[in-house]
C-alpha cells in the first residue's frame, strides 16, 4: 500500500435489516432465521484521502449473506456512490470501501464475496442530532426509515444503546443506538425487498489508513 495516501473519515452508519430486535450480527452471532438482507448507509462527516476532500459525501450499500458473517459466512452486495462525488472522490471512496486503501474496510471487504454493482445515485441521508431517528433515501431505488427504540422503563429521550459490541459493524470502541425500521424499501442489482417493524441500528464511525 506504498502508493496509498494517508486518509481519514468519520461520521455515521446505519442500517435497516430483516433480523429481529436486535439484530443478532453486532453481537457476532447468526442473524435471524440464519439469513439476513438490508441496506447500509454511511455519511462522512469529515474525510480526506490524501489531499482528496470526502466531507459530506455519502454510500450507501444493498446486502445479504447467509449463516454467521463474523465466522466465515461471505456477503452479496452492491453499492451507490454519492452523485456529488467528482471522479476524484469517487475513486477515494472506492479505495476505501473496496479495502485497498487499508484500515478497518480492508477487513471488512474480505467479508464480501460478490459485489453486484458499484454505481454513484443521488443519496439523501439525516441523522437526528438527539438520535431519535435515522433516515437514507436512493430515489426509485432504496427508503430505509428507523426510530429509536424505546419501551415502557425507558426514560423519556433516553437511547437504548451497547457499549464494546462484539460484532460492530464498523469496527471496536462505537456505540450502538438500537431502533425499530418503520421502513426498508429496496429494489436494484437484484436485491428487493419492502417491510417494516424490524431491526435496525445506528453506529458513528472513525477509521483511518492505510495503516
Amino acid at each position: 500500500m506504498a502508493d496509498v495516501p494517508q486518509w481519514h473519515a468519520k461520521g455515521d452508519w446505519f442500517d435497516v435489516c430483516k433480523c429481529n430486535i436486535p439484530c443478532p450480527c453486532t453481537f457476532a452471532q447468526p442473524p435471524t432465521d440464519n439469513t439476513c438482507e438490508g441496506i447500509l448507509a454511511w455519511h462522512i462527516s469529515e474525510g480526506r484521502f490524501g489531499s482528496v476532500d470526502l466531507s459530506g459525501l455519502s454510500v450507501v450499500g444493498l446486502g445479504s449473506f447467509t449463516g454467521n458473517l463474523w465466522a466465515g459466512a461471505k456477503a452479496q452486495m452492491a453499492i451507490y456512490i454519492d452523485d456529488r462525488a467528482s471522479a476524484e472522490q469517487q475513486q477515494a471512496i472506492q479505495a476505501i470501501w473496496g479495502g485497498q486503501a487499508g484500515g478497518w474496510m480492508a477487513g471488512f471487504a474480505d467479508l464480501i464475496e460478490t459485489m453486484r454493482g458499484v454505481t454513484t445515485a443521488h443519496i439523501d441521508f439525516a441523522v437526528a442530532d438527539d438520535l431519535s431517528s435515522w433516515r437514507v433515501e436512493i430515489p426509485g431505488v432504496a427508503l430505509g426509515e428507523a426510530q429509536a427504540l424505546t419501551g415502557p422503563t425507558t426514560a423519556p429521550g433516553q437511547r437504548v444503546q451497547v457499549h464494546n459490541p462484539p460484532g460492530a459493524e464498523v469496527g471496536p470502541g462505537q456505540i450502538a443506538t438500537w431502533g425499530v425500521a418503520t421502513i426498508d424499501r429496496a429494489d436494484g442489482f437484484g436485491f428487493k425487498w419492502d417491510r417494516s417493524g424490524k431491526s435496525s441500528k445506528h453506529f458513528p464511525f472513525d477509521w483511518s489508513g492505510p495503516s
